[in-house]
């Protein structure tokens, strides 16, 4: 690994090292520990390597130099847990994550053998933060700061996440760089459609019935991406119908990935 940079995130890691790898990427604000289902429902199937991504979790916060190409520094960071691993992994990421994810098989297609994208974020251009989505983002992480049994009790009336999901979404979400999410919360390339069409991965494109940011069925036409509706889920897939997603991952998994 001479040359390669050093992986600065903190990196959580779980299940049987001799198994193939699945590199696990979560959302804006939450956390590599956000998968405690997914996590119990593959036991030892797989080596996963969960990250907190920069200015998440316990991982480094940006630097104010670093805050104006966020998206790149965030994409660097996953490039080189990538080129860290000893051989090619499966890579699942969502909303956030998915769009690191997808940016980081077009980087390093070599070093991904398959990719999941569960309603990955959408691109627009924008090198500044939509002033409402950083407002609701800041005011949501200040609610649970101020309040987190309020806020838990309130998601469990709200959502049908399970105890152990909404527990470690209460965990991330405090831990957030809110300066991140003031000045860094913007996506960069606005390229979507065309992304998906240069795939040279297998791709399974996971989502939700109402799906505003997915690329447009019509926009792309690439034999190596699958997609999967997911009916009576919403942006949080996995966590909405877990049955349903699992389902899903699992057989694209077995198909391209496992027994390694």
């Amino acid at each position: 690994m001479a040359g390669l940079p050093p992986v600065e995130l903190t990196v959580h890691r779980s299940g049987d090292p001799a198994a193939p790898t699945v590199v696990l990427l979560h959302g804006v604000t939450d956390s590599g520990t956000a998968w405690p289902d997914l996590l119990a429902h593959w036991g030892d199937a797989y080596d996963v390597v969960a990250p907190d991504l920069r200015g998440h979790g316990t991982s480094p916060r940006f630097t104010p130099e670093q805050l104006p190409d966020a998206p790149e520094v965030m994409l660097a960071d996953v490039l080189a847990l990538l080129d860290a691993q000893p051989g090619p992994v499966a890579l699942v990421g969502h909303s956030l994550g998915g769009l690191l994810a997808l940016r980081a098989a077009l980087a390093r297609p070599a070093k991904v053998r398959a990719l999941v994208v569960e309603d990955p974020a959408r691109p627009t251009g924008a090198r500044t933060p939509d002033p409402g989505f950083a407002a609701m983002m800041l005011g949501a992480t200040q609610a649970i700061i101020a309040d987190r049994d309020a806020e838990v009790a309130r998601m469990r009336r709200e959502t049908p996440w399970s105890d152990t999901e909404i527990e470690a979404w209460a965990q991330g979400r405090p831990l957030v760089d809110q300066e991140y999410l003031r000045v860094g919360l913007f996506l960069g390339d606005a390229a979507w459609e065309e992304a998906f069409d240069a795939l040279t991965v297998p791709t399974l494109l996971v989502l939700p019935p109402d799906a505003p940011m997915a690329p447009r069925a019509d926009g792309f036409d690439n034999p190596l991406v699958r997609t999967v509706v997911v009916p009576g889920a919403g942006h949080c897939v996995r966590r909405d119908q877990p049955d349903a997603y699992h389902a899903a991952v699992d057989a694209f998994l077995a198909e391209h990935v496992a027994g390694g």
